[in-house]
């Protein structure tokens, strides 16, 4: 059975492997659950799962093997609302129904919605072809085929569809979804380096094991240092402004950084960096620091990573003067080409959306200077931009 369980799950993307597969068939043999579905689910995707960003293709492959149809997203797409609003119900007699004649198998059945899915462009009610609502149609709800695929209906009526378009609940990991401290922490630690550091705590199996047999069985323990996150991060958040509709996001994103990264510094600037950053808004008239003691205080091995909208007035940017809160004898460029040229890892993450970049011409610039090295702060984004420091 798990053969072809296995087989579902690299259907569905999971990366599992044959040495995972067989560390499940032996706790099953151990009994660590038995008779319990709820547990096998979690033993299962504790076992075969080793990067929380596939446990929704894991969720999915689990419910179209052990749950059946009911459960299954077909094609990982999203209907109109407006093609599946309930205007009315449609209620058929007996002979009606006879007269409807099924499409004609499974198969059959999904190649016709397909091919629905590339031809519809707007909403259908009370027809026989097109995904809609009250008809006779087979894909579509409040209506009546023998052998349909259910979409948008809450709950059943005849009992007689062969699918089930749900809307899933699991979309924590989707790249567009509104952003979270857990799965921005799945996006950031793909740029986790690990090094070994400290007192003599960790067992090295491969080399216990290799020196025991070496020594006719008797054993032979080797330790090794404990390993630890040793990336280092500065990060470097616009606030103020424009960038108070991203608070949130910005949060979540400096909570889960907080969370991956041992050394994680960071400071705020406003709009674009110039000869000073702060680390307190509420005094950050007061207390200072200038840049130029940061190239100083860290290294070209920190990741730099600025946080920011871009919408500006350009001069902001290429201009003496041009800053909004104070007189900068030098263009806000010149530090960050100090910076870039510093630090040889560096990105910039845009909170705002993606569709709205071709309208400022600051983005523009800001682009030019980080050598397309912008990226949108959503976790498609955030994924691509850690690819870029790695």
């Amino acid at each position: 059975m798990l053969v072809e369980f296995f087989f579902t799950l690299r259907k569905y993307q999971v990366p599992v492997s044959l040495r995972e597969l067989l560390d499940l068939l032996k706790a099953l043999e151990a009994n660590l659950v038995f008779a319990d579905m709820n547990a096998f689910y979690e033993l299962s995707r504790l076992t075969l799962v080793k990067d929380e960003s596939h446990f929704d293709k894991f969720d999915r492959a689990f419910a179209h093997y052990f749950q059946g149809v009911q459960s299954l997203d077909l094609f990982g797409e999203s209907l109109p609302q407006e093609w599946l609003r309930k205007e009315l119900e449609r209620h058929f007699t007996e002979e009606e129904k006879q007269k409807i004649q099924a499409l004609g198998g499974l198969e059959k059945l999904l190649e016709t919605l397909q091919e629905r899915l590339r031809e519809q462009q707007k909403r259908h009610q009370g027809g026989n072809k097109w995904i809609g609502t009250a008809g006779t149609s087979p894909f579509g709800a409040y209506g009546f085929n023998p052998e349909g695929v259910r979409i948008g209906q809450d709950g059943n009526r005849q009992f007689s569809a062969v699918k089930v378009w749900d809307k899933r609940e699991f979309r924590n990991l989707s790249a567009d979804v509104e952003l979270g401290t857990r799965n921005l922490k799945v996006a950031l630690r793909k740029l986790r380096q690990f090094a070994r550091t400290g007192a003599t705590e960790e067992l090295d199996m491969d080399t216990t094991i290799k020196a025991t047999a070496n020594n006719a069985g008797l054993l032979d323990i080797h330790m090794v240092p404990e390993r630890h996150n040793a990336v280092k991060v500065l990060m470097l958040f616009d606030v103020g402004g424009s960038m108070d509709a991203h608070i949130r996001d910005c949060e979540a994103l400096f909570s889960a950084a907080r969370g991956e990264f041992k050394h994680l510094e960071y400071y705020y600037f406003h709009n674009c960096p110039y000869e000073a950053v702060w680390k307190d808004n509420h005094r950050r008239r007061d207390e200072k620091i200038q840049v130029q003691d940061l190239l100083h205080k860290y290294g070209p091995d920190y990741k730099l990573i600025f946080v920011g909208d871009a919408t500006m007035g350009p001069y902001e940017i290429t201009y003496p003067g041009g800053s909004v809160e104070h007189w900068n004898e030098e263009p806000g460029a010149v530090w960050m080409q100090r910076l870039l040229k510093h630090f040889g890892k560096a990105a910039w993450l845009c909170p705002q959306p993606q569709q709205y970049w071709q309208y400022y011409q600051s983005v523009g610039i800001i682009k030019q200077l980080m050598e397309e090295r912008f990226f949108a702060l959503t976790l498609s984004g955030l994924s691509e931009a850690v690819d870029s420091l790695k």
